[in-house]
């Protein structure tokens, strides 16, 4: 969340953020958030000052006689009740005003591009020349069927619509893929971290996921405060929550592997079919926490990573500035990257980094000491998709597919087949 004084002395800044970004107002209310603190001031600052009061009665009782001395009891009696009630007022205020704190957006950096919806995302570059094929191709379902390698029928009949199953050589292939990812990587100073399917709905919401209601994008366990994480973007950090770090660790390079889970609520279409939007898959992660000064360039450092792992499996690419209304509310700034997926003959997300800057920090409590004993300051923290392994499969099935429905794997993944390097077409 952001800085509470921040707001109170640049509201127009949050304001702008507000619009830009298209968001309800009636859930997003700067006016109300201010009125709100404002009542929650005046009565903290009358809270102080019966405390003030309280204390120094209590104080002069020791020196008092007679009268004077039980007039001060009488009143230090007195003020215990009204202490009490206004206590509880100040507490239920600030419940209040923080429940709107949290609503409120991250700013926005000053080159994130002005838009209502991804269609007014902003090129930045492109990488690759998208294969000239001799034939039809043919998306990555179709291919999925003909290599007997993706089963989403048999998935919707165990499971449900938007599961699927990986035979033969493809989970084969999302191990390897999962490993190109960690070798190349862990030699940045990523350190690998296995996360737990399940957080605790604070640290979903820490993150600024809505971990229960009807705006939820992830699946909650009932009877208990867990849910199923949608990204490690969720257990990675919330991993420092409610700890001080020290200046010397920093930056930290978390990989995390884990399953994500997505209701996916409302994707329907021909570009989310198949393995587009999907209820669960795998997926590795990377997350940096850092001091504020390096967050900039942390991000540029994520999205080239990411750049660089695509450009390593060959696959055709282009990187967008995502637009205001485009941004999650955690996002100062935020790249895709869109592979190109010849089955629907256009670029689609494929990864994705943010820079939070202190906003999930704030609500997770994860702060540094710039020096050994200085006063600690709230992290920056990062994220950015190494590899969502569903999609990277539609961009390597899609672009390496051969006429007879086999799929060629790349040789940079070579290292993780045990010697395959094709799947074929088989008839069922």
């Amino acid at each position: 969340m952001l800085d509470i004084k921040l707001i109170r002395e640049q509201p127009e800044r949050v304001r702008d953020s507000i619009a830009k970004r298209h968001l309800d107002p009636e859930k997003v209310n700067l006016d109300r958030l201010l009125a709100k603190d404002g009542e929650w001031r005046t009565a903290q600052g009358r809270l102080d000052e019966l405390r003030a009061l309280r204390n120094e009665l209590s104080t002069s009782v020791k020196t008092l006689k007679g009268e004077e001395r039980q007039a001060a009891i009488d009143r230090v009696k007195g003020l215990k009740g009204e202490l009490a009630e206004l206590e509880g007022r100040v507490e239920t205020l600030k419940a209040e005003r923080d429940s709107e704190l949290r609503r409120m957006p991250n700013l926005l950096a000053p080159d994130a591009p002005v838009g209502k919806s991804d269609e007014e995302n902003v090129e930045v570059s492109r990488w690759g020349t998208p294969r000239a094929f001799d034939f039809e191709p043919r998306d990555h379902v179709s291919l999925g069927k003909l290599t007997d390698t993706i089963d989403f029928d048999r998935a919707a009949k165990v499971t449900g619509s938007n599961f699927y199953y990986l035979k033969r050589e493809a989970p084969v292939v999302e191990l390897a893929l999962c490993q190109y990812a960690l070798s190349r990587l862990m030699p940045r100073g990523f350190v690998p971290v296995a996360t737990p399917d399940l957080a605790r709905d604070a640290i979903l919401d820490g993150i600024g996921f809505a971990p229960r209601g009807p705006e939820t994008q992830v699946y909650s366990v009932e009877g208990s405060d867990l849910s199923l994480v949608g990204t490690a973007e969720i257990t990675v950090g919330g991993y420092h929550s409610d700890e001080i770090l020290e200046g010397a660790e920093l930056p930290l390079r978390y990989l995390g592997l884990s399953h994500c889970f997505r209701t996916e609520a409302g994707a329907y279409g021909k570009e989310s079919r198949g393995l587009y939007r999907v209820h669960q898959f795998t997926k590795v992660e990377m997350f940096i926490i850092c001091r504020p000064e390096e967050s900039a360039a942390m991000h540029e450092e994520i999205r080239a990573l990411e750049e660089e792992l695509f450009q390593g499996l060959g696959l055709p690419y282009r990187v967008v500035n995502v637009c205001s209304g485009d941004l999650g509310a955690p996002a100062l700034k935020k790249y895709d990257l869109e592979a190109w997926m010849p089955g629907r003959g256009a670029y689609g997300e494929v990864t994705s980094c943010s820079n939070c800057t202190d906003y999930q920090s704030r609500r997770l409590g994860i702060r540094f000491r710039p020096e050994p004993g200085a006063s600690p300051h709230y992290v920056h923290m990062l994220n950015g998709t190494a590899l969502a392994i569903s999609r990277a499969l539609i961009a390597l099935y899609e672009n390496y597919q051969d006429a007879d429905g086999g799929v060629r794997l790349p040789a940079v993944l070579a290292p993780w087949l045990a010697g395959l390097e094709r799947i074929p077409p088989r008839s069922r």
